[in-house]
């Protein structure tokens, strides 16, 4: 093992939680983003609100809400922090729909994987609901967009304002 102490494992190199009890809480956000790709039949089913299992959006929005605040419940070494704001946006686009999240937290941890999660449950439950008219829907291109808050301060991913999912290499 390395001389360097990792943060996710005691003395004995068992994975552990790390303890952040005495970190100040402190307002942070973190917004990620990820595209499901799409045929022509499922972008017109969407785009005329005729897939027959429903308002698929709507759907999609609510369980990538639901995903953010359960992130904890998936990630065994995530910490269960108040998620107080998440807002999941999907825009249809010619070759599928883009999927964004932004979730905020006034606690001792950030929320990247909550964003994460909630872009990824979001991205599973539109997949479920146009299955049936295209089994070759995927995911793909999940990332962080950006981050603000906490101890490592604000980032943002250098190619934030071009989100196509045409480009997977940032």
């Amino acid at each position: 093992m390395s001389s360097a102490p990792f943060t996710h494992v005691n003395a004995s190199g068992e994975a552990r939680m790390v303890d952040v009890t005495a970190k100040t809480p402190t307002v942070r956000s973190a917004t990620a983003t990820g595209f499901v790709l799409c045929g022509t039949t499922v972008i017109a089913a969407l785009r005329d609100g005729t897939v027959p299992k429903g308002d698929v959006l709507a759907v999609a929005r609510i369980a990538g809400i639901q995903g953010a605040k359960r992130c904890a419940e998936l990630l065994p070494l995530a910490h269960v922090i108040g998620v107080h704001g998440a807002a999941v946006d999907l825009s249809i686009e010619d070759a599928g729909v883009r999927v964004t999240a932004t979730v905020r937290t006034a606690d001792r941890t950030g929320v990247e994987m909550e964003a994460f999660t909630a872009v990824s449950v979001a991205a599973l439950a539109l997949v479920d609901m146009v299955k049936s008219l295209d089994k070759s829907v995927s995911i793909t291109d999940i990332k962080l967009l950006r981050k603000t808050g906490g101890k490592s301060g604000d980032w943002s991913r250098e190619d934030a304002g071009d989100w196509s999912h045409q480009d997977a290499s940032g």
